[in-house]
């Protein structure tokens, strides 16, 4: 059964647009891990500051091995003439998928 880990990330609202940002300009490093399955990026829709960053893994050797990656390191660094992160903090949540239904 498939593994989740979602990242909760705390950003101020005046930043959000820029996290969306940096995810976009690192598009397609995820899914080309072995074991991938699925990634979300979630903006708040109420007055939360908390965003998600959901994967999918098929299990948890391939999470493990993305997370040690050049490829994730990479796409995790400060990028080029940023001068502060855009979050205030965040937290790594883990999960096991008891059940899934796929869409139709």
């Amino acid at each position: 059964m498939s593994i989740v880990r979602i990242n909760a990330i705390t950003v101020p609202p005046d930043r959000g647009d820029e996290l969306a940002g940096r995810f976009a300009a690192r598009a397609g490093q995820v899914e080309k891990s072995d074991g991938f399955e699925e990634f979300q990026l979630l903006r708040p829709s109420d007055d939360r500051e908390t965003w998600l960053v959901y994967t999918r893994w098929r299990d948890e050797a391939s999470f493990e091995a993305w997370a040690s990656s050049q490829a994730f390191q990479q796409g995790h660094a400060k990028p080029e003439g940023s001068s502060q992160p855009v979050a205030s903090g965040s937290e790594l949540w883990s999960f096991t998928v008891e059940q899934r239904t796929p869409s139709a």
